[in-house]
């Protein structure tokens, strides 16, 4: 057998000398007994006089967002000038385009709603041709028109109770039948003024197709109490004729 590897003994440490009389308070590691103005221990080094632990911070400010805590008033008058300049900011916002928002649901429901027929309680023309009145052109035959003497005529039409507009249908002409179609003058642009219950007047110009048959014009108005359409741009005015309107209807969102 080989002889074993020689081991070198471990240190041993000798506890240093102290005098009483300048012996601190003991270690609370060892109890070695340590002069006053030592901050260590001087045997196993343990710190003398630790530092008081900070409390926890209470569990809202242990949020991640919150975390860092600021210094007491800085920039709290800036975050609060910042806060209130955004609510403004919203509200104003808000207050501006609630009506572009207001016009959106309306024109969505629309759409994906229902429509049905509206008729007028009360019919007048600003002139008509003899023997043939306004209210042919709202008695739902496209076979009886109301003539009309010449551009700037226009037909008023007063319904029982204010109701969204959604679409307006024109048959243009003498009759829908392409035979008698062109019989007369007919109107190719409609100057259409609704009035609401609270006074409130829109315009829109609805421009034609010179054929035979029904042309329907979206509208989406609310609150409607009157119709007026005056009629413009004509064609087919020559010799003795006249204008021919065959059919108005109106439709409201069901």
């Amino acid at each position: 057998m080989q002889p074993a590897k020689a081991v070198a003994p471990r240190p041993v440490v000798r506890p240093v000398p102290v005098d009483d009389a300048a012996a601190g308070t003991p270690c609370p590691s060892c109890g070695t007994p340590n002069p006053p103005d030592r901050r260590f221990c001087r045997r196993c080094a343990t710190p003398l006089t630790p530092g008081t632990a900070p409390p926890p911070l209470p569990w809202w400010r242990r949020i991640r967002p919150l975390r860092r805590r600021a210094r007491a008033g800085s920039g709290r008058t800036t975050r609060f000038l910042v806060i209130l300049a955004v609510v403004l900011a919203l509200c104003a916002g808000g207050f501006l385009l609630l009506p572009a928002g207001r016009n959106l649901v309306e024109d969505t429901r629309d759409k994906l709603g229902r429509s049905k027929p509206v008729t007028p309680v009360r019919v007048e023309a600003s002139a008509e041709v003899p023997g043939r009145p306004a209210g042919n052109a709202t008695d739902g035959l496209s076979n009886r028109y109301w003539g009309a003497p010449g551009p700037g005529t226009s037909i008023t039409c007063t319904f029982a109770e204010p109701f969204r507009l959604v679409a307006v249908i024109v048959t243009n002409g003498a009759s829908a039948s392409p035979e008698d179609y062109a019989r007369e003058g007919r109107a190719l642009r409609i100057d259409l003024e609704v009035t609401a219950s609270d006074g409130r007047k829109s315009v829109e110009k609805l421009t034609l197709v010179d054929k035979p048959g029904p042309q329907t014009f979206p509208t989406g108005i609310s609150d409607v109490t009157t119709v007026r359409l005056t009629l413009d741009a004509p064609a087919g005015l020559d010799g003795d004729r006249h204008l021919a309107l065959a059919e108005l209807e109106f439709f409201q969102r069901s």
